[in-house]
């Protein structure tokens, strides 16, 4: 998944405004090459014709590019050549554009329901009064730093070791999934994920992973390139002027000795490969083994500080950065941990103090780390703040104005469609045993999908949202959500939770619930259009479900079974084959370069990957149903295969500042979008429908076309 501009969004429990959309790309460098000049693409010429305004975008398209050389360049050339990014944005394209566009229409909504004095308590009142609140400038000017005073004035107080594992533990919110939304970063010391263990999915239990650093991975601190360097005196700066804002003795210092710290840190962490191997993730240790197997926390002190004192069991994710990081709390200075703290605190709740702070984090969150000029107007940053702290809040106004019944309906149909589609390819698969068939059959049939939002809705009458309280409601809807995580813990699991907003455009596969989200906001023009063509929708947003339906028998998500527990379905000779093709479509996107000294990570994309090949030829399949005895229309002179693969690679469009390229090319799952675009190579209607022949850049030969399912 990928993550939402830092520019626009502070970090919480419930990343708002983020998008599917993998990244999107320089220039496409496939091994093969044709030499000279393109020839004409085997598609008709529709100077002439009249598109329809439904579907695709047909002025994107740059007809002087072959599909066969720059498939990408090709259905999006034109509409890469005269786009220029939003100043306020490190990416754009049509996920961006619907994000805004929810924006807007939340905005519009809340303010509504602001001019209409809700009933208190109700969720129109609270979400109306959270954005009221973000959006008075004067009051938290007036503020100053006050409200972060009693925060700071504790982590001065910390005098043993002992306070000061309590207040490290006091610290930790559910800010981290390891599974549904792949966000494995939090700036403190851990972060907390509460869901179904992987061993026993009836059973909720807490997970705890690595933590600790402000800069967005290890690499960062570690990278000995110029380029990183430059970064991390950047950040020293920064660290250094947000202190020196706070009125902090000798702040150079005290940003030399957390810079210090957070190298220590990252030097423990796990890689972002190695984080989403989930077999080595299943590390349940019992409360009173900490000690031992985790020296230097006061352990009881710490887990008694987060709440976790009662839990029986706590999974750890990154057990060697566990050991680490408990370690560096007892040999570190205390004063560079309560520097640390303090540092954190200031810099993560900028978004609500005074407008110097604002600036500063954004200049270097958003200027540098992501390459974005302009900060965004307040308002936008008030919808993706009042989103992440009440998600469901905003979402139950959101769909009841925009999700109609007939969308869901019309969804619905869809993803069923897909989910056969994709049990027919199982069927069809040669080299998998009859049992191995069975059981990925069983998964299949007991896969739940939530469409547009969820059947029962999040309760936050227990949460109190305060008119003019912009610095309190963010403090209390943390806790909120911490607490609602936490009181799972000992109940039965919710298959049916969701882990996504309506208001967001994004979709989720769930492994622990063997479940998907399609939350409301991406069920939307372009993806999807009622009055498109068949072809564009199941290019657009079937691939999309196809997608999120092939995550459940990706490599990570071929590990659970039916009922969402980590166990091995199948045969050994079954699973070596699965993972040499996996390791085959892995080396496939090793050799994508954006950048001379910065290409793809095949092993970390390799779930998103699989998910798009498997996804792709699902939703083909799918489409192909759909026709019955009918032939596709054309559309603007395309045939209906050619639209199909069209909307495909539109889909994935999008345009790149290089700080936020670089970022996800270390930092993301996804492979960047024109990568993405370029899983066609795999599909042999691919080949058909462009006529695509063994002297194009892209060709690969049918041996070398990989086919996961």
């Amino acid at each position: 998944m990928r993550k939402p501009d830092p520019a626009l969004v502070v970090r919480s429990a419930v990343l708002a405004a983020v998008t599917l959309m993998g990244l999107a790309t320089a220039a496409c460098r496939p091994a093969a090459s044709d030499e000279g000049a393109p020839a004409a693409t085997p598609v008709a010429d529709a100077s002439t014709s009249t598109a329809s305004p439904h579907g695709l975008d047909v002025a994107a398209i740059d007809r002087s590019v072959n599909p066969g050389d720059d498939f990408y360049k090709f259905a999006n050339g034109a509409w890469l050549e005269k786009t220029e990014i939003p100043a306020d944005r490190s990416t754009w394209g049509p996920s961006e554009a619907m994000t805004e566009e929810a924006a807007r229409r939340t905005r519009e909504l809340l303010e509504e329901a602001g001019r209409a004095s809700p009933p208190a308590g109700s969720v129109r009142q609270q979400a109306a009064d959270y954005y009221v609140s973000y959006m008075d400038d004067a009051g938290i000017e007036a503020a100053g730093l006050a409200p972060l005073k009693p925060i700071l004035d504790r982590f001065a107080a910390i005098d043993s070791h002992a306070a000061l594992s309590r207040a490290l533990g006091e610290e930790l919110r559910a800010d981290v999934d390891a599974l549904n939304n792949t966000n494995f970063r939090t700036d403190r010391l851990f972060g907390v994920w509460v869901t179904a263990a992987l061993d026993d999915p009836a059973t909720s239990r807490p997970y705890l992973l690595q933590g600790g650093l402000d800069l967005p991975d290890r690499e960062y601190y570690l990278a000995a390139s110029e380029r990183m360097a430059g970064v991390r005196k950047e950040y020293a700066g920064h660290v250094s002027r947000t202190l020196r804002l706070a009125g902090t003795a000798d702040p150079d210092a005290a940003a030399a000795a957390i810079v210090a710290l957070e190298t220590k840190i990252a030097r423990a962490h796990a890689t972002r490969a190695e984080s989403l191997d989930v077999l080595k993730a299943n590390n349940p240790w019992r409360r009173a083994e900490f000690p031992q197997k985790a020296p230097g926390l006061d352990w009881d002190a710490f887990l008694s500080g987060a709440r976790l004192e009662q839990a029986p069991v706590i999974i750890v994710w990154h057990p060697a950065a566990v050991r680490g990081l408990s370690a560096l709390v007892r040999s570190e200075p205390l004063a560079s941990w309560k520097h640390w703290l303090t540092f954190h605190a200031i810099d993560r709740n900028a978004a609500v103090l005074p407008k110097a702070f604002v600036e500063e984090r954004f200049a270097f969150h958003g200027k540098v780390l992501n390459g974005t000029p302009q900060l965004a107007e307040r308002w936008k940053r008030g919808i993706a703040a009042t989103s992440a702290a009440l998600p469901e809040a905003v979402g139950q106004v959101y769909v009841a104005r925009y999700f109609p019944p007939e969308t869901k309906a019309q969804m619905q149909a869809m993803v069923k469609n897909l989910i056969a589609a994709f049990g027919a390819r199982i069927d069809r698969l040669e080299w998998m045993s009859p049992a191995t068939k069975v059981k990925a059959r069983q998964k299949l049939a007991t896969l739940r999908v939530g469409v547009g939002y969820p059947d029962s809705w999040v309760d936050y009458s227990r949460l109190p949202i305060v008119k003019g309280d912009a610095f309190g409601n963010r403090q209390r809807a943390e806790r909120f959500e911490y607490e609602r995580q936490l009181a799972k813990l000992g109940r039965p699991v919710d298959k049916g939770e969701w882990w996504m907003s309506p208001q967001t455009v994004n979709a989720l596969n769930l492994p622990l619930q063997n479940a998907l989200n399609f939350p409301a906001a991406i069920l939307a023009p372009p993806y999807f259009d009622a009055a498109a063509p068949a072809a564009t929708n199941y290019g657009a947003i079937g691939a999309i479900i196809g997608h999120e339906i092939t995550h459940s028998f990706d490599d990570q998500g071929a590990m659970f079974d039916a009922d969402g527990r980590l166990a091995n379905w199948w045969t050994k000779e079954d699973l070596e084959h699965f993972r040499t093709a996996g390791g085959r479509l892995a080396a496939q996107y090793d050799a994508y370069a954006p950048f001379p000294d910065l290409h793809v990570n095949g092993k970390q994309t390799l779930s998103e990957n699989i998910a798009d090949v498997a996804g792709l030829a699902t939703a083909y399949d799918g489409w192909r149903a759909s026709l019955g005895e009918t032939a596709a229309p054309e559309m603007a002179g395309f045939t209906g295969p050619q639209q199909f693969f069209l909307a495909y690679a539109q889909g994935w469009l999008i345009k790149w500042r290089e700080p936020a390229l670089r970022q996800a090319l270390i930092t993301d799952g996804h492979a960047p979008g024109e990568y993405r675009a370029a899983s066609v190579r795999n599909l042999d209607a691919w080949y058909d429908a462009f006529d695509v022949i063994a002297s194009r850049r892209l060709y690969l030969r049918p041996d070398d076309r990989v086919r996961v399912w």
